[in-house]
């Protein structure tokens, strides 16, 4: 697909020049700019592509204050593909800082992200995934048997208590009903955290007040259950015949030259797989639901795929949410040098943001892109770079396969069990919430026993 652009290289000035060189985007104010890009960018980026062409910049009041929004294959290719000294992921993910910790995957860069990377790959290979899925469906069977019938329920409420226990379970490994009664709430509130909250939590005068305040005292109480249990499963009696992630971690570290994550790098990378996988994979079973129920083929193959045990069909159901209503709308990714993208000479401090909603809803790579489709998944894999609601290249999540297996085993079980039905034929609307783009009325549904 052309932009109608001309790509011969310019060279466009640091961010807070404002020349007319860089790729073309809004003039309005910054302020107003990063007011739309919060809370309306899935129908901002469409806008502005249809507007200026497949390469547009913003400007933000916030730290990283030039982007350069993609929505090219190509250019998506050039930026995953790209050197990973000069397309720092950690730094374009810096406003979570304060929320993940210093060691986090989503925030290090170079050798010290490859490190935590290499660390954390033993827990998430296909023989470890394989070990999670029974805990996945019994915790499943438990949360969907508590359904109420023939009434309005909220699936993404449902999906979200259900991804709780699963970080807490599976990843944190905590079995314990006293210790997980402590720890609900705490985890609870820390994911829920807002973009003003994350955006104050820097500044030692707001964590005595308001809502950092009770964030902050939040992470000081789960954080001190976590390093409790990180010390107890170091040395407990059955660390080796444990399955959750984090023993997975402890047990790989025993076989590894150099040793493995200290307690506080322990700590952050539970945080940011929690932070990272709840609101997210909740979010996209929650879609996935929204579709079906207003696909009534969809639904009846994927009722059948579920009797007869039919994951393939039941992942494609997963991905083809994610395609069509994407989760997270776009990656960065901060440039430490200047790098040529579509056309443009960006400098050194620039921000590239893949946008994944436009390339996936492009008719280009996607065939009836609007239309939810989950054979696709089925027919043939997408062509690269044009299905990433796990980035791409080196920074992809590393939970990704985690992620689709959650919510193969979480569609199976509710589909075994119920006939489901929305409250109402329209669909629901995209909303923005934090960094997620959420079902406007939470994905209402009424189900009742399959017969």
């Amino acid at each position: 697909m052309t932009s109608g652009i001309d790509h011969t290289p310019k060279e466009i000035p640091a961010p807070t020049t404002g020349s007319a060189n860089r790729p073309p985007g809004l003039r309005l104010p910054a302020v107003v700019q990063t007011l739309l890009f919060a809370q309306y960018r899935h129908r901002l980026f469409p806008l502005l592509r249809r507007r200026h062409g497949d390469i547009f910049t913003l400007r933000l009041t916030t730290p990283t204050r030039h982007l350069v929004i993609l929505s090219r294959q190509e250019d998506i290719k050039t930026v995953f593909g790209g050197p990973v000294d000069v397309l720092h992921a950690g730094e374009g993910n810096g406003i979570m800082g304060p929320a993940l910790g210093d060691h986090s995957v989503l925030l290090t860069d170079e050798a010290e992200h490859r490190r935590a990377r290499r660390l954390l790959m033993p827990a998430f290979t296909g023989a470890s995934l394989a070990g999670y899925q029974e805990m996945i469906g019994r915790l499943t069977t438990v949360e969907v048997e508590s359904w109420p019938e023939e009434t309005v329920i909220g699936s993404h409420q449902r999906m979200q208590a259900l991804t709780l226990e699963i970080i807490l379970q599976v990843v944190f490994g905590v079995t314990d009903e006293a210790r997980l009664r402590k720890m609900r709430p705490l985890v609870r509130g820390i994911a829920d955290i807002g973009p003003v909250t994350l955006l104050g939590l820097p500044y030692p005068l707001l964590q005595r007040v308001g809502p950092w305040r009770r964030h902050t005292s939040l992470q000081r109480g789960l954080d001190k259950l976590l390093y409790e249990e990180i010390t107890g499963r170091r040395a407990a009696p059955d660390l080796h015949s444990r399955t959750d992630v984090l023993s997975r971690l402890l047990q790989a570290e025993e076989n590894r030259t150099g040793g493995g994550f200290n307690d506080a790098e322990l700590r952050d990378q539970l945080i940011t797989l929690l932070l990272a996988g709840h609101e997210t994979t909740a979010t996209g079973l929650a879609w996935a639901i929204h579709e079906l129920v207003r696909n009534p083929a969809q639904l009846k193959r994927a009722q059948r795929a579920a009797d007869e045990g039919d994951e393939a069909y039941l992942t494609a159901v997963a991905k083809e949410a994610l395609r069509l209503k994407p989760v997270v709308y776009e990656v960065a990714r901060q440039l430490t040098e200047p790098l040529t993208v579509g056309g443009y000479r960006l400098p050194a401090g620039a921000t590239v943001m893949p946008a994944i909603g436009l390339v996936q809803s492009d008719p280009a790579h996607h065939h009836q892109p609007d239309e939810f489709r989950p054979e696709r998944f089925l027919d043939a894999q997408p062509p690269a770079n044009t299905w990433i609601p796990f980035g791409g290249g080196a920074r992809r999540c590393i939970g990704a396969g985690f992620a689709l297996l959650e919510a193969t085993v979480a569609l199976r079980e509710v589909l075994r069990r119920y006939e489901i039905r929305p409250d109402r034929p329209a669909p629901e609307e995209q909303k923005a919430h934090h960094v997620t783009l959420i079902p406007s009325r939470g994905a209402r549904v009424v189900v009742s026993r399959r017969r």
